[in-house]
């Protein structure tokens, strides 16, 4: 897990709706062969693939943690026609109302979706406009086949028989339940403590837990305290809080343990594609299940100079802190400049490119300049390993 100055997006969206189960439900997919090769592309700790609809190409986020989405851009280019209209809830539990919509037609590479229920949501925020998405396939329309995923190869494939996926080599399996918009939902326990927790291939962390879940002061295992915002979901951050990461050594998913994993507290349970990146893993919404063949092991840490920061009005503003007393900077201090990059005068191409690229990612020191008031303050920054 090294993190640096990244902040983690968490797309997971929540509906609730008394049409909910019947929009759901409804629609079909038509496969032209036994096993659909889907283009994926995993960028940015996203998987990403490219969905056609009216001739036309866009980009879409592969996410279990949400319904099916097109942005407000989409609904209106296609003068779709409003079905009804209800609360949404993000990860970080913003709520918002949305209108409900009907696409009559979108195909995945040579699959093809009819009569697909969708949420209209406005995708034009700093990361969802620099990441180019379009909109979401999400739970609703994945549940209608089994999927095969390993983020390491850009592999998404997809089957109405689920014994074209052999799965005696995945040596583990989680059963899930789901609700209306078939989101997997995983028991699991971390600390002695019990709790759902979603899988969510739109989440760029590992393990998240809701700070309810964790009693920092009574834990019996050593972690580091940060404050601000450390996910941007679909309506952007949410308030700034207090939360925490720490290494657990056993950690329980659907009854299946894993060891040495590095959780962090926020507003939502989640296991994400930091984890998944690691494992083959078939998703079977027929019969509840998830099986997962480890592919590699890689030894997990935590590494950061302190701070993370988020483009506002293609400015770069502190989002977030380490509470530790060696971190200079601080909440809302303007970034001015890291190393010999220049972030003033931003464009948002520019705002864009420095937000996905990281001028910060290939070095174990920083020279940072901000703005904080009149003050123009200069520091030189370490990137230091947590939970060692």
């Amino acid at each position: 897990m090294k993190k640096n100055l990244f902040l983690l997006f968490a797309f997971y969206i929540a509906t609730f709706s008394a049409q909910g189960k019947k929009f759901y439900e409804g629609g079909e997919v038509f496969l032209k062969n036994d096993i659909e090769k889907v283009t994926l592309t995993f960028a940015n700790e996203l998987p990403l693939i490219k969905v056609g609809i009216n001739g036309k190409t866009y980009q879409f986020l592969f996410d279990t943690g949400a319904p099916t989405v097109i942005s407000s851009a989409v609904y209106e280019e296609l003068n779709l026609k409003k079905k009804h209209k209800s609360s949404v809830r993000d990860s970080q539990k913003n709520k918002q109302q949305q209108i409900f919509t009907e696409l009559p037609e979108m195909t995945v590479d040579q699959m093809v979706f009819k009569n697909i229920g969708a949420v209209v949501v406005d995708l034009q925020g700093p990361e969802f406009g620099c990441l180019k998405i379009d909109g979401i396939l999400g739970a609703n329309q994945m549940s209608k086949l089994f999927w095969r995923i390993n983020y390491s190869e850009n592999m998404l494939e997809a089957t109405k028989d689920l014994n074209k996926f052999p799965t005696k080599d995945y040596e583990t399996v989680f059963t899930f339940t789901s609700r209306s918009q078939k989101t997997p939902i995983l028991s699991a326990e971390i600390l002695g403590k019990k709790m759902n927790m979603t899988f969510d291939t739109g989440f760029t962390g590992a393990i998240k837990i809701s700070e309810n879940n964790f009693d920092h002061q009574n834990a019996k295992v050593k972690s580091v305290e940060t404050y601000g915002a450390n996910s941007v979901g679909a309506f952007g951050t949410g308030k700034p809080q207090s939360s925490y990461y720490f290494k657990a050594d056993d950690v329980m998913f659907a009854g299946q343990k894993f060891n040495n994993e590095i959780v962090m507290t926020g507003n939502s349970n989640l296991l994400g594609n930091e984890f998944l990146k690691n494992f083959t893993f078939i998703i079977d919404w027929e019969n509840n299940k998830i099986y997962i063949h480890r592919i590699k092991t890689v030894p997990v840490k935590l590494e950061s100079y302190g701070f993370a920061y988020r483009f506002i009005d293609n400015k770069a503003k502190v989002v977030l802190v380490f509470r530790e007393k060696n971190i200079p900077l601080e909440i809302d201090d303007e970034i001015l400049s890291i190393n010999d990059t220049s972030f003033e005068n931003l464009n948002k191409e520019l705002s864009c490119q420095y937000l996905l690229q990281r001028v910060e990612k290939s070095t174990d020191f920083i020279d940072v300049k901000v703005k904080r008031g009149d003050q123009i303050l200069n520091f030189k920054v370490a990137k230091k390993e947590y939970l060692n």
